[in-house]
C-alpha cells in the first residue's frame, strides 16, 4: 500500500510541477518546467550521493579505519543479499545516520559518531538495518528526485514573472498566490513520501537485524537526544533533514502535515507489533557480527559503542 502511495505523491508530485509552469507561462512555461525538471533530475541522479556526504563532511571508513562499523555493515549486507555499500562517518555529536545513492551498487551509508557513543550493538545493527532498507527499496533514489523536484517548483514559482510572454502570465495575483502556495504544496507532498517510506525500511530493516526491538530502542534513544544536541550542519542545510532516519532538526517529530519524519512513538509500535509476530523480544537474539575484530562478538551484544 506504502508503494502505491509513493506512486501517487510523486504523479502528483509531477503533475503540481507541469501545472505550475503552465499557469505562469502557458504552453511555453510547461515546456521550461519540464526541461528544469529533467536537467536536475539528471544532475540529482549522478551527483546525489556525493552531494549530501560532502554537505555532512563525511570521510569514508573501511575494515582499517573502523572495523566495527564497516564489519557491521558487511554483515548486515549480507543478510539482506544486497551489494556492500561504501561506509563514512560523520564527526557529529548528535546521534543519527542516513542513506544515499542512486541505486544499491552505488549507494553509501553514513552514522555519526555520535550514534556510535550513543547505542548498544544491537540497536546500531537496527539503525545500519534500517539505512540499507532505504537502499534496497530504492529510497535512496525517490527521496532525491521528490527533494529536486520539490525545489524545483519552488525556483519556478519564486521566478515566474520571467516565464512566458506578456500576454500569456497569470496577473499579479495569482502569480503571488502561486509563488506561495506551489512551493507549500510541494513540501506537502515531499514530506508524505517520505514519512511513508520510513515505515517501509523500519519494517525491512527490522526484517533484515532479526530483531525489531533494537531498532525499537534506538529510535528512542536518537529522538530523546536530538533536542538537546543540535546538528549546526543540518540547520544550514535542513533541505537533507529527510535523508536522516530521525529528523535532526531541533523542534520536528510530531506526525503532521510539515514533519519529515513520521511520530517516532507510531514508528516504534509498529516495530513492537512485528517483533510481537515475529515472536522475539529485547533479549532474544538476532543479527550477531561476523567480524573477528568486533568487540561485541559473542558477548550478545550488550555494550554500549567503544568509540567515544
Amino acid at each position: 500500500m506504502n508503494y502505491v502511495r509513493t506512486g501517487i505523491l510523486m504523479a502528483g508530485l509531477t503533475a503540481l510541477f507541469g501545472a505550475v509552469g503552465y499557469l505562469l507561462g502557458g504552453a511555453g512555461g510547461a515546456a521550461v518546467a519540464l526541461a528544469i525538471a529533467a536537467a536536475t533530475n539528471l544532475f540529482s541522479y549522478w551527483n546525489s550521493d556525493k552531494l549530501a556526504l560532502a554537505a555532512h563532511n563525511a570521510q569514508e571508513v573501511d575494515e582499517r579505519s573502523a572495523p566495527e562499523l564497516y564489519g557491521m555493515v558487511r554483515d548486515l549486507a549480507a543478510r539482506a543479499n544486497m551489494p556492500m555499500p561504501r561506509v563514512y562517518l560523520i564527526h557529529e555529536d548528535q546521534p543519527n545516520a542516513f542513506a544515499t545513492g542512486r541505486n544499491p551498487e552505488n549507494a553509501a551509508v553514513a552514522a555519526t559518531t555520535g550514534i556510535m557513543r550513543t547505542l548498544t550493538y544491537e540497536e546500531l545493527a537496527g539503525v545500519m538495518a534500517h539505512e540499507l532498507a532505504h537502499i534496497k527499496n530504492h529510497d535512496t533514489l525517490t527521496m532525491t528526485v521528490t527533494a529536486t523536484m520539490a525545489g524545483a517548483i519552488s525556483t519556478l514559482a519564486s521566478f515566474g514573472m520571467f516565464f512566458g510572454s506578456r500576454d500569456s502570465r497569470p496577473n499579479f495575483i495569482v502569480q503571488i498566490l502561486i509563488a506561495v502556495l506551489a512551493p507549500m504544496a510541494a513540501m506537502v507532498i515531499q514530506m508524505a513520501i517520505s514519512r511513508s517510506r520510513e515505515y517501509e525500511a523500519d519494517k525491512l530493516g527490522g526484517e533484515i537485524v532479526g530483531n525489531p526491538v533494537w531498532l525499537a530502542d534506538a529510535l528512542a534513544k536518537i529522538a530523546g537526544a536530538v533536542p538537546h544536541i543540535p546538528n549546526e550542519t543540518a540547520e544550514r542545510k535542513p533541505a537533507t533533514a529527510h535523508m536522516f532516519i530521525i529528523n535532526p532538526l531541533t523542534g520536528g517529530g510530531m506526525d503532521s502535515l510539515f514533519s519529515t519524519h513520521p511520530d517516532t512513538g507510531n514508528r516504534i509500535a509498529a516495530l513492537m507489533e512485528q517483533a510481537h509476530l515475529m515472536g522475539v523480544g529485547r533479549s532474544a537474539g538476532g543479527f550477531t557480527s561476523q567480524a573477528a575484530s568486533s568487540p561485541w562478538a559473542g558477548q550478545g551484544g550488550s555494550q554500549p559503542g567503544p568509540w567515544g
